[in-house]
């Protein structure tokens, strides 16, 4: 009887109070109105249009939309692209909008700067943002679990039969996969523990393609960890097969054209950036934290044929 009239209210259009959603911890009367219904998604890139194209943050969106909804809430994009940032605090004031949730930043290697968002005054609003990308604001985030992400892409791959697992990324202060595979590397052989190598930004394709070449002739890896989408193509330029000469796994198997590796549940990142930040209203915890909180969401292993079980 609940699911059907659950399926009869959704046909009918009803969707859960937003004010009842985010203070499920108090107990309300009927009578109260809602405090407000709409959430904004702030897009900090000055081509708005272009965080979509990133696989990840699409489905950040999908999921932080999805979750909106299904609390009451309507998931509103606004664009520091079109929006003056001294004037996006009286625009949220004025549409009723206690809850901001910051879009995902993107790395240097991307066209295009991203926003210093010091000049909004965040002291009368919840906020939740996505990654560790920027120092400011100091708030609240959700991202993946990329150290353990890696860590155990690691330990998958060597259960796989791989003895000599390298790992190749662009050198970031915001992403840490190399941590994990470091951690990792402390349970393997001394001798089969091999040096990342790192992409620094400014390089020319041709200096990233000669330093590569060195850096497998040296290291002789049977398989490679990887956050970069051009690897399989720099790896054939130098004649190297895939995955029968050297196995790729990625970080993430939305954004590169490597189809092992980590999932890295986007859509459950923007879920729980959104329940977050509910709770945050409920709560009426405003403004900058003290101590924010770091939500780090697992992902998941998957297998594909880039990277093919070897005998033991």
């Amino acid at each position: 009887m609940k699911d059907r009239i659950r399926r009869k209210s959704e046909e009918m259009g009803y969707v859960p109070d937003p004010l009842l959603s985010a203070l499920s911890h108090y107990r309300l009367t009927s009578k109260e109105k809602p405090a407000q219904s709409v959430l904004a998604w702030l897009n900090p890139w000055s081509s708005p249009k272009r965080m979509r194209e990133i696989g990840e943050f699409r489905l950040y969106w999908e999921g932080a939309k999805e979750a909106a909804e299904r609390l009451g809430f309507i998931l509103e994009e606004f664009c520091t692209a079109e929006v003056p940032l001294k004037r996006l605090g009286q625009v949220f004031k004025a549409r009723n909008i206690q809850g901001v949730l910051i879009g995902p930043d993107h790395d240097l290697s991307l066209d295009g700067a991203t926003t210093d968002l010091i000049e909004v005054d965040w002291k009368d609003f919840a906020v939740v943002r996505f990654g560790r990308s920027k120092a400011y604001p100091s708030v609240h985030f959700v991202t993946s679990a990329q150290a353990s992400n890696t860590s155990k892409s690691f330990e998958v791959i060597s259960e796989r039969g791989y003895r000599r697992i390298g790992f190749v990324g662009l050198l970031l202060s915001m992403r840490i996969f190399c941590s994990g595979y470091y951690m990792a590397q402390q349970d393997t052989p001394k001798n089969r523990r091999l040096p990342p190598l790192y992409f620094q930004e400014g390089e020319s394709v041709v200096e990233r393609q000669d330093r590569l070449a060195v850096w497998v002739s040296n290291t002789k890896p049977d398989a490679i960890i990887t956050d970069r989408d051009d690897l399989p193509r720099m790896l054939a330029d130098l004649g190297y097969r895939i995955p029968e000469d050297i196995a790729l796994a990625t970080t993430s198997v939305h954004d590169t054209p490597i189809d092992a590796g980590i999932d890295q549940n986007p859509k459950e990142i923007g879920r729980t950036a959104i329940r977050t930040l509910v709770g945050l209203i409920g709560e009426q915890n405003f403004g900058i934290p003290q101590n924010r909180t770091e939500i780090l969401i697992e992902g998941t292993w998957v297998d594909g044929s880039m990277l093919p079980s070897r005998s033991q």
